[in-house]
């Protein structure tokens, strides 16, 4: 073989073994790319199976659960933790013995007590209702809510049941946003075990997801949601909370006659249905008994400045300030009140019902009278405030006990038939009554209840936590 014969076979060589080889690496770039789209399309398959309804693709288990995944992510102990994992595996007997033992280490924890309830049914018979809280608006409101629903689904599961079946509760998210309440309704109303629903927390979130309800025949009852526009809004929309015309003349009432003041300063939010409706509802109630609103100011607006504003009340003649604004803009409301430093009589609405409002007011918002549907030292002796100070080891407030009045009704509702037509026609009925944390629970025409508002003042209360305190204004 000649030298040049030589040269040409080993560059055949050369060149074979490098298209042998980039071959070969091709293929392994072919294959991890089919393992990285496969492992893609795993991933995608997982979430998928999260995703409750096809038409709402954000809502995921992060949104809605019966106890396979947490929705608070505050104080998840490792029992919470393994009670939530083991309910998501379907090992319910798991899920019941960890979650035993994460209550006992916080008794107070309602989301908890929810899951071991539904963990306790497991794949069992039950009713199942739904309750929306607004985790990422008010995680405290969120707690306070679900409270009033653990505490009723714990008692009526562990006594006699309803017509012999548990009670089974859907926990749903929506952060207080009105686009996410709308596909959270959609996903609840698309499950039809889903035969009641309680909530949402602001009236502007109830009303845009009322029409999802009533297109779907599904009651839902807000304890929260106080504004008027609900009045008769719809025939499968209640209410456990008094709506805004109660807590309007009631403030109005007590400054007039307890306060002997005729000028006052309010504040609001524009863009708040809550805040628009009290506003007048006291704007109303001042003028067409003598007294008068010397100065207004809108939270929306974004030039404020607490100071200015104080100094503007003050100049018109302004002797009482008055809080119509809603929970996003407590801080600002705070900020007002400190400012004041209790030259002026200051009221509110119940959104001013707030620790926030204990701890940040402090001494300036001493002598501060807000308007509530419950107080529980008004309520001491009914066997909701004695059970729930028992099972939460602790006072609650008028946000659970309404909340547990909405979960009462619709048991009692359930009980006369357990179907969403059959539901909506028993709270409309007359004669419908059951027991709630205070008073029984009756329903007008318009879905509203008849129940009075209480008012309650801010006190130094030097052997609490905070030092200071909401009680009763007899």
């Amino acid at each position: 073989m000649s030298q040049k014969e030589t040269k040409i076979l080993l560059m055949s060589f050369v060149l074979t073994l490098l298209f042998l080889l980039g071959g070969g690496w091709l293929l392994w770039q072919f294959v991890n790319k089919e393992n990285d789209n496969l492992s893609n399309n795993i991933n995608k398959q997982t979430e998928s199976e999260e995703i409750v309804t096809p038409d709402s693709p954000t809502i995921t288990s992060q949104h809605i659960s019966t106890g396979q995944q947490w929705l608070i992510n505050e104080n998840i102990n490792p029992n919470k933790q393994g009670g939530i994992i083991a309910f998501k595996n379907g090992n319910y007997l798991e899920a019941v013995t960890q979650l035993e033992a994460a209550i006992q280490q916080q008794p107070n924890d309602p989301e908890a007590l929810i899951y071991l309830n539904n963990a306790r049914i497991g794949q069992g018979q039950a009713y199942t209702i739904a309750v929306v809280i607004p985790v990422g608006s008010d995680v405290n409101v969120a707690k306070e809510i679900l409270r009033g629903v653990a505490q009723a689904q714990n008692e009526i599961n562990n006594n006699g049941k309803i017509n012999g079946l548990p009670l089974k509760v859907v926990i749903a998210n929506d952060n207080n946003e009105p686009e996410l309440a709308v596909k959270i309704a959609e996903a609840l109303a698309s499950q039809n075990e889903i035969i009641g629903v309680i909530g949402h927390f602001s009236s502007d979130v109830t009303i845009v997801a009322k029409p999802v309800y009533d297109s779907n025949n599904l009651v839902v009852i807000s304890p929260t949601s106080t504004s008027v526009a609900l009045s008769g809004a719809s025939q499968y929309l209640f209410r456990t909370v008094p709506s805004d015309s109660f807590t309007g003349n009631a403030l109005v009432k007590y400054m007039l006659e307890d306060l002997v003041l005729t000028k006052a300063a309010i504040f609001y939010v524009s863009t708040s249905d809550y805040s628009n409706s009290l506003r007048n509802v006291v704007t109303t109630a001042l003028f067409s008994s003598g007294g008068e609103v010397v100065f207004e100011f809108d939270f929306a607006e974004t030039d404020f400045n607490p100071f200015e504003v104080v100094r503007q009340a003050q100049n018109r003649g302004a002797q009482a300030l008055i809080f119509v604004s809603n929970s996003p803009n407590l801080d600002k409301a705070l900020q007002i009140i400190q400012i004041n430093e209790g030259r002026l009589a200051i009221l509110g609405g119940d959104s001013m019902y707030n620790p926030r409002t204990l701890q940040l007011g402090r001494q300036n918002a001493v002598g501060m009278v807000i308007a509530i549907p419950w107080h529980i030292d008004s309520n001491r002796n009914s066997d909701f405030a004695q059970d729930s100070t028992r099972l939460w080891q602790g006072d609650v407030n008028w946000r659970t006990a309404m909340t547990y009045d909405a979960t009462q009704a619709l048991i009692g509702a359930i009980a006369t038939n357990p179907t969403r037509t059959g539901v909506q026609q028993a709270l409309s009925n007359p004669n419908f009554s059951t027991i709630g944390a205070g008073k029984d629970i009756r329903f007008l025409p318009s879905g509203d209840r008849n129940l009075a508002v209480q008012l309650v003042i801010i006190e130094r209360a030097p052997n609490t936590e905070l030092g200071y305190r909401f009680f009763p204004l007899e």
